[in-house]
């Protein structure tokens, strides 16, 4: 435990979605002020925070492929918005006079750096917040996968995924009102139970690696701080 919060070093996982707010598309900046703002009050009590946010609000490779187009190339494109939205990020986590970085697994060296586990290391345990962008660099993986990777590399003490509710339920709580909210999970009851968290590769990336995941609502105004207090509602996934 480090000043206040649960866990010292973290992996946040947001989805592209998260930073649309009402939009049908694209980014908003009042969300992503929202988020930097919750992401700065962890960071000042003590957290290190490594972040991956989703590329769906501007780009989904997979919809490509359903219309017919090629998957690899539908993939890449997903990985330049996961740069584009931690960009987004990092600028407004700036402006709150917070050090971020965006690393890279695709090179693109005129805008950000390449991202190597040594440099993230320095620049975590220097305090910045690093933003690593651009998948695993690999198509046919999505972000989940890609963020536990990156918690597993940089020995994170959680994996925090920030969704649009409160915990991981057995259906969707919106299209099914009465639908079983989970306070705990094992990985092997998510995979068991086929409950839609995040994919399989993921789960057990965190699995083999000791590491829990979190799942709760970035929706919610400071649950992130909460969440990192042990407070308010969540679901833990481990074993």
């Amino acid at each position: 435990m480090s000043d206040g919060v649960r866990w010292k070093r973290v992996l946040l996982k947001l989805s592209g979605e998260a930073l649309m707010g009402d939009q049908d598309f694209g980014i908003d900046p009042k969300v992503v002020e929202r988020v930097a703002a919750e992401i700065s009050e962890a960071v000042n009590l003590g957290a290190q925070f490594g972040i991956v946010v989703g590329g769906g609000n501007i780009f989904r490779g997979v919809a490509l492929a359903a219309k017919g187009g090629n998957r690899v190339t539908g993939d890449h494109m997903g990985m330049l918005a996961t740069i584009m939205n931690s960009l987004t990020l990092a600028d407004a986590l700036r402006q709150r006079g917070i050090q971020a970085r965006v690393l890279s697994a695709v090179p693109v060296p005129s805008i950000c750096e390449s991202f190597t586990q040594r440099g993230a290391e320095r620049y975590m345990e220097d305090g910045d917040v690093i933003l690593f962008a651009g998948g695993t660099g690999n198509p046919f993986f999505t972000t989940d996968s890609g963020a536990a990777l990156r918690a597993a590399e940089m020995q994170c003490d959680v994996f925090l995924k920030g969704t649009s509710v409160d915990g991981v339920y057995d259906a969707d709580p919106k299209l099914k009102p009465d639908a079983k909210r989970f306070d705990t999970l094992t990985p092997g009851e998510v995979l068991e139970k086929n409950l839609k968290v995040m994919d399989a590769t993921a789960i057990a990336l965190a699995r083999d690696n000791s590491i829990p995941v979190v799942v709760f609502s970035i929706k919610t105004s400071s649950a992130l701080v909460n969440v990192l207090r042990g407070q308010g509602l969540f679901t833990v996934i481990e074993d």
